[in-house]
């Protein structure tokens, strides 16, 4: 099979914090960030731009990423990306510097209403013109279909609404998007027709993931987008987080352990996983308990010398 360029997208900075009881105070967030830059991922997900009192560990969005967009500091080309669900979350990013915009609608009308207070086609009509806006100003645009291979409320979702969702993006002339599994339904045959499906409907489309590991198949399902030509992969590091809005909240893919999985394979060595490692050490260490990921705890096997 064909592997294109593989990008990895940290989004443990929101996803992984949203469902967290425990405040992480900035100058700690900060601490983990200034890791992650220089790990080699290429998209760390700063926070994301919504109501503090829903979601009270994003209430420092803003100010992160005005430490982080100083005119002339280092980012060692890294992306910052940061989650927007309204106008006025838009407006936010734009204020202080966002250079990618994530934004979505879920193809649940159940998880919609929790998540955002909307039906899936009220979310729709105001996301798409929001989309066009950021590109407007010349930011780069990642959409998504949240619940795309299921959903905790309502079980499985029609390929048909999924994909209808994906044409109205398309036809929006946003090609960045982002299949999510956000209450962790996917199995790797379906990931596959899915994704294939996308594919057919645009070959130019850059498709993205965002595997939750409520049921254990969180890289399984990797692997199969992988093979799709799926190239923007979303992880947490440790395999922290779920949405707070799902029936069962449950933790993203490890990104240590994607990146180990690639590295195993031939892909992204020069991502330094001892970083990554690192960093997941410390958020455990922070909230005082183990976290999912598996190479925190078995170690890395990963030996470039000896291939």
């Amino acid at each position: 099979m064909q592997i294109g360029k593989i990008i990895i997208h940290e989004v443990g900075l929101r996803d992984g914090l949203q469902v967290e009881k425990t405040a992480v105070p900035l100058e700690e967030k900060i601490l983990w960030i200034d890791q992650l830059l220089v790990s080699g991922i290429d998209i760390i997900q700063l926070g994301s731009f919504v109501n503090p009192e829903k979601v009270p560990q994003m209430a420092d969005t803003d100010k992160l990423f005005a430490h982080y967009t100083v005119p002339g500091k280092e980012q060692n080309d890294v992306i910052l990306s940061g989650l927007v669900l309204n106008e006025k979350g838009l407006d936010r990013g734009m204020d202080c510097g966002v250079e990618m915009f994530c934004m979505g609608v879920s193809a649940s009308e159940t998880h919609s209403m929790k998540n955002t207070g909307m039906s899936t086609s009220e979310a729709l009509g105001r996301i798409v013109p929001m989309a066009k806006k950021a590109l407007g100003e010349g930011k780069r645009v990642q959409v998504s279909v949240q619940s795309a291979f299921g959903c905790g409320f309502e079980g499985p979702i029609a390929t048909d609404k999924v994909l209808g969702i994906v044409k109205e993006y398309l036809s929006a002339g946003v090609k960045n998007i982002s299949l999510a599994d956000t209450a962790g339904h996917a199995q790797p045959i379906q990931v596959e027709e899915l994704f294939g499906a996308v594919r057919d409907l645009d070959s130019s489309v850059e498709m993205a993931c965002h595997f939750h590991n409520t049921y254990g198949l969180g890289m399984a399902n990797c692997y199969a987008a992988l093979k799709t030509g799926v190239t923007y992969f979303e992880s947490a590091f440790g395999g922290l987080g779920g949405c707070p809005f799902t029936k069962m909240p449950s933790g993203n893919v490890s990104t240590e352990d994607l990146v180990h999985s690639l590295q195993r394979m031939g892909f992204r060595r020069d991502i330094q996983l001892a970083s990554l490692l690192d960093v997941s050490r410390k958020v455990s260490a922070f909230f005082g308990r183990d976290l999912p990921g598996l190479v925190m705890k078995a170690g890395s096997i990963v030996d470039f010398k000896k291939e």
